[in-house]
């Protein structure tokens, strides 16, 4: 395994997304590390920062937008005087219910804005290093009955999810994503660019959008004494957001070009049970007491939707490079609990309960 401190000292770093869930944590990790980060955000009026605005000063910031060929093109020409750049794209619509309400800007955000970045690079002659895509577990939808044959299960019939299992996915979200990456691959076998694209597994964590699973059970929960909650059959493989950021760093540095990567904590957990888990990890540390679950179909996926379970295999990046989850979901949760009970004023406006 690459030592991250050196490999990252004063190298050029270009994140989409900088300013979101995941890629605010990346920066996090980069600022350690005395990385030259370039922070890509989406432009907006008022030109706050949310998640990095304490690394102000220690990052080049470049507002644009992904879906607007011209900002992106303005941006990435900064990095014309480097030839070992990281280019970590994770700026996307990365909700699956509001990929439903939003198609088109899911669409055009998570695909062309792919394309935009790849055709950048390409029109300005870059040279980078390595080119991440950040994929979604969602890809992966169902297991089709017709391509069974193709998946691999554990003993007891659980579905293994990993870089040869096949794709099946269930919104529009899901669809966009499978479209970004091979995008990605397209780059790679006609410009030879170095990509790589990662699949991580459900992550959780600080600074979340309160819409996704994690959040919206915990900032209910410190709010009253329901939790309204969707369909709490499908089982994911949970994910704390520092390892899926180690993920990430250790695919660009030593993942091979042309390939994909897939990781997560490598063992799921129903939506009920990880409900129950928030809760009584919540009511151990004293954030709230006699909190119960209520089931409200409007809270469902549309039609059939829904995808069953996820669980990954992560063989492949584990053999490369060592990567492996170092955070336990009952520990990862009462940090997410505590960054919830502390920052109120981020979340409270964005919540879909109220």
């Amino acid at each position: 395994m690459v030592d991250l401190a050196s490999e990252l000292e004063h190298r050029p770093v270009f994140v989409t997304g900088a300013d979101g869930f995941i890629g605010s944590h990346l920066v996090d990790t980069l600022v350690k590390h005395d990385a030259n980060v370039h922070a890509f955000v989406r432009a907006t009026s008022s030109g706050e920062l949310k998640n990095i605005r304490e690394h102000r000063d220690d990052i080049t910031v470049h507002r644009g937008d992904l879906r607007d060929k011209h900002s992106v093109d303005r941006a990435l020409s900064a990095l014309k005087e480097y030839n070992d750049t990281l280019v970590f794209h994770l700026g996307a619509q990365a909700h699956v219910g509001e990929s439903w309400e939003r198609p088109y800007d899911t669409i055009d955000t998570n695909v062309t804005g792919t394309l935009n970045l790849l055709q950048s690079i390409v029109d300005q002659d870059l040279e980078i290093d390595k080119f991440d895509t950040a994929g979604t577990s969602e890809e992966y939808g169902n297991v089709d009955e017709e391509h069974r044959h193709s998946h691999e299960f554990t003993d007891d019939d659980r579905v293994v999810l990993s870089e040869r299992s096949p794709v099946n996915p269930k919104s529009i979200y899901a669809t966009a994503k499978v479209a970004a990456d091979f995008l990605t691959m397209n780059y790679y076998d006609a410009y030879d660019i170095p990509t790589v694209t990662t699949r991580m597994f459900n992550n959780y964590g600080p600074r979340q959008n309160p819409r996704y699973i994690t959040g919206t059970i915990i900032t209910q929960a410190l709010e009253r004494d329901i939790v309204e909650l969707g369909n709490l059959t499908p089982k994911r493989d949970m994910c704390y957001a520092t390892d899926g950021v180690r993920g990430h760093l250790h695919v660009a540095l030593e993942g091979n070009p042309g390939e994909q990567y897939v990781y997560g904590y490598g063992e799921n957990i129903s939506m009920q049970r990880w409900a129950d888990t928030i809760l009584e990890v919540g009511e151990e540390h004293g954030y709230w007491n006699g909190v119960d679950i209520v089931q409200d179909e409007d809270r469902y996926r549309p039609g059939d939707s829904d995808v069953e379970e996820l669980l990954v295999g992560y063989e492949k990046l584990n053999k490369l490079t060592g990567w492996e989850p170092k955070v336990g979901w009952r520990e990862g949760i009462h940090h997410t609990i505590d960054w919830y009970a502390n920052n109120k004023a981020k979340w409270y406006g964005r919540v879909d309960w109220r």
